[in-house]
């Protein structure tokens, strides 16, 4: 003889939901459909979005992936927001800027609180041989090259300098040139340019900007000469003072 079961609390406080016998379907509540609200850009400020974006972005967040992720904003848009984002981040009261580097947007302390920054976080700083900052300026400025290049402008073996640059993320392999022997091309990295604070290659000082102050040229001896006797008195006019 079967006997009926107790109601469970459950199915006393929810009868419609709960299951309480064996083979008894279960009913369901009836689910009201979530609203979909469309978000009308006009209605949201860009700003904000951006800025949490940058901020959470591990490295330089690029304008392409912005669009991507904001689609609801056009170019225009984006742009304008960046740059007000800019120059409110330039004023003096601020800790942090928004710079362009490595093709992307970033947020990056300023210099002038360099030092009490450091004393939260002590980064160990990338240390460069004379070498290394030697090959690693010819990969910048003469990329794409190859180490036969290289050497020719060095004068010396670059393959442990070049090793080295690869090992630190500064220096990528490019492909092969087709030429005999089909030597490996090297060029810079967007570490590279994050390193040096730079938006592209084209933020590269020119080589004029970089090359020492030429060497004065020689003062002709006749020069010289004059110069003495003009600065030197006459000795007539010596003879009248006294």
């Amino acid at each position: 003889m079967n006997k009926s079961l107790p109601p469970h609390p459950l199915e006393l406080a929810c009868p419609a939901s709960y299951r309480h016998r064996q083979g008894e379907k279960e009913a369901s509540l009836p689910v009201d459909k979530e609203e979909e609200v469309e978000m009308n850009a006009d209605d949201v400020e860009i700003k904000p979005i951006l800025e949490s974006l940058i901020f959470i972005s591990e490295s330089p967040i690029q304008l392409n992936t912005l669009m991507e992720l904001l689609p609801e904003f056009n170019k225009e848009a984006i742009l304008e927001g960046i740059e007000e984002m800019k120059q409110e981040y330039a004023e003096a009261s601020r800790g942090v800027e928004l710079i362009e580097v490595a093709g992307g947007y970033q947020f990056r302390t300023k210099v002038r609180w360099a030092e009490w920054v450091h004393r939260l976080k002590k980064a160990k700083a990338v240390k460069l041989s004379r070498s290394a900052l030697e090959t690693l300026a010819i990969v910048a400025y003469r990329q794409p090259i190859i180490r036969p290049e290289i050497e020719k402008i060095r004068g010396v073996d670059s393959g442990w300098v070049l090793r080295t640059l690869l090992e630190k993320g500064l220096v990528r392999m490019m492909g092969r040139r087709d030429i005999p022997g089909r030597p490996i091309v090297y060029g810079t990295t967007r570490a590279f340019l994050e390193l040096f604070s730079l938006n592209t290659l084209s933020d590269l000082p020119s080589l004029k900007e970089v090359e020492p102050p030429p060497v004065p040229e020689a003062i002709q001896k006749g020069e010289i000469l004059e110069g003495v006797v003009e600065s030197t008195p006459s000795a007539e006019s010596s003879t009248d003072k006294a």
